[in-house]
């Protein structure tokens, strides 16, 4: 199974997970290609190679141009943009629909932590910083280099955050910063180690994004490491080291836990509220299965399947919203399919597909529920049709 592992001693920012994907193979001349399709955003890449402590590693400027006149070359820039305003401008994009939805999602994940931290409805957050030209390229850049490789997982190390005050639109604020903070709530971190901020909102946000599994030890074999470099001179080298790597897939297996409880003594009218509570929280799956208990008492065994980082979580809330006193959880192992994704076009429209793969064959294919059901409120015609259109056009290859 191949895989992305961050290596994150020295942090992560998103200038340096950018820098850290051209080091791994990302063309120069690709990765732009694609950033241009968000429209006329004023900006060229200046990269170049720096040394960090004797290990060379790629460096990545975000300058702000207007026309052929560089304006700026520090590496943030003061720009304010709303939520909206940038997640308008993604969605109107001719990004690919899955890079598009990518980068939505970590730019979500920066919001949310936002408008808690600062108390305002996400529809009211406004970003500083990362509203800048600079921090959408390395939000959109992350996105358009991580499907670029299409790993089978993500793994990282818990990122090291720093300490001290960081300078911010907002004033002097503790490290790690509120948001950051807020992003890698149930994540594990190591504190410390710097006098400063090592571990950016947006390098956080692209973490708890995209990492399935962090953890300190992991059998790898890798195939490629890259570095990206950071714009400060530290005793230890200021970079992240990203592998192209291959793990077994007994290796990648532990990573779900079941968590589970009977109950017996609860109004079930709460159990759809608490299956999408825990969905949102990002569990894999969350069913419920009728049991006899002691005394002959009909109950529910709620059942959660979710990743390990999030099982503390997930453990909290069933102890808090359900009636069960106590709660039981193991490791599962997971044998699962390849599942990739392809948009084709049908009279109707877009449909987007999703094939399941087995050693590179497609094994059976299934479109999309939510695009079928669009299609028919949007033309008015019935879904049977959508579906017949769609068998048309997959069977007719």
């Amino acid at each position: 199974m191949e895989i992305l592992f961050y290596d994150c001693f020295a942090g992560i920012s998103g200038d340096m997970n950018l820098a850290a994907m051209l080091d791994l193979g990302v063309p120069k001349d690709y990765l732009e290609s694609e950033l241009r399709k968000l429209g006329e955003l004023p900006f060229v890449f200046r990269i170049s190679r720096q040394k960090k402590n004797g290990i060379e590693g790629t460096l990545v400027d975000v300058v702000l141009t207007q026309g052929k006149s560089v304006l700026a070359s520090d590496h943030h820039h003061e720009e304010h943009r709303s939520w909206k305003e940038i997640k308008r401008m993604i969605e109107s994009s001719t990004l690919s629909d899955e890079i598009k939805d990518l980068s939505i999602r970590i730019f979500e994940r920066i919001a949310v932590a936002e408008a808690k931290v600062h108390g305002v409805s996400v529809e009211n957050v406004h970003f500083h910083e990362v509203g800048a030209v600079d921090s959408i390229v390395d939000i959109v850049g992350a996105a358009v280099c991580y499907h670029y490789f299409k790993p089978d997982a993500v793994y990282a190390t818990p990122p090291r955050l720093g300490g001290g005050f960081a300078n911010t639109a907002h004033g002097k604020l503790p490290v790690p910063a509120p948001a950051t903070a807020e992003i890698l709530k149930d994540i594990p971190v190591l504190t410390g180690g710097f006098p400063f901020e090592t571990t950016t909102p947006t390098g956080a946000a692209i973490l708890a994004e995209l990492v399935d599994k962090f953890t300190l030890e992991t059998h790898l074999t890798i195939h490629k490491t890259g570095y990206g470099a950071g714009h400060r001179q530290t005793e230890i080298p200021n970079l992240l080291r990203v592998y192209l790597a291959a793990v077994p897939e007994l290796e990648h297996s532990p990573r779900w836990w079941m968590i589970e409880c009977n109950i017996d003594d609860m109004n079930p009218e709460m159990y759809d509220y608490l299956i999408e509570r825990i969905l949102a929280l990002g569990a894999d799956d969350v069913f419920l299965t009728p049991i006899i208990m002691k005394k002959s008492r009909p109950a529910i065994t709620l059942s959660v399947l979710c990743s390990e980082h999030i099982t503390d979580a997930v453990t909290s809330f069933i102890l808090a919203e359900t009636t069960s006193l106590g709660i039981r959880k193991f490791p599962v192992s997971k044998a699962m399919l390849q599942r990739k994704t392809e948009e084709i076009s049908i009279p109707a429209g877009k449909v987007r597909i999703k094939h399941a793969v087995h050693n590179g064959k497609i094994l059976r294919s299934k479109p999309e529920f939510d695009d079928c059901r669009r299609l028919a409120s949007e033309k008015n015609i019935p879904l049977s049709e959508i579906y017949r259109q769609i068998n048309e056009v997959l069977y007719s290859r």
